[in-house]
């Protein structure tokens, strides 16, 4: 039986979605079939367009897409510093050898790493498949996503 990990991505925080990268690569460069379920505020990690912009269909989802910058200005979860804190963390990654969020985003998709977008979230902030990267291999709802997970670990982050 091959081993799998799925992972749901509810954070848009810069330390949880470098968790999230950082254990599907890791899985994956060991043979695992990994899943990635991206939700929320998760959802901040596979966007296209990159930058704070009002996209969305009606003033609140606006609002949300606002929020919703991509990763490069992704938040830390604490101690976030007015944005500064996710650029020490970039530049203390490269000073240590280790892969930034952007790079290990790219290995996800080098990888074959199977990206995966709520479908409910998407409806609830007004986002629509083509506001994501190409790699998102589907919109799904919960159980579909459960049905994929099953005989796997699954973790929540």
């Amino acid at each position: 039986m091959a081993k799998k990990l799925s992972i749901i991505s509810f954070s848009g925080d810069f330390d949880k979605l470098t968790a999230v990268f950082t254990l599907a690569t890791g899985a994956a460069a060991v043979g695992y079939e990994v899943n990635l379920f991206f939700t929320f505020w998760g959802l901040n990690a596979i966007k296209k367009k990159q930058g704070r912009s009002f996209s969305g269909k009606n003033p609140l989802t606006k609002l949300f897409g606002f929020f919703m910058g991509g990763l490069k200005v992704a938040p830390v979860s604490r101690l976030n510093f007015w944005g500064i804190s996710p650029k020490i963390f970039r530049s203390l990654m490269r000073k240590n050898n280790v892969a930034t969020l952007e790079e290990l985003v790219e290995a996800a998709k080098v990888l074959g790493i199977n990206f995966y977008a709520c479908e409910m979230a998407m409806h609830v902030l007004g986002l629509e498949k083509e506001d994501f990267i190409p790699e998102i291999k589907d919109v799904l709802g919960v159980a579909t996503f459960l049905k994929l997970a099953d005989d796997g670990q699954t973790l929540f982050i």
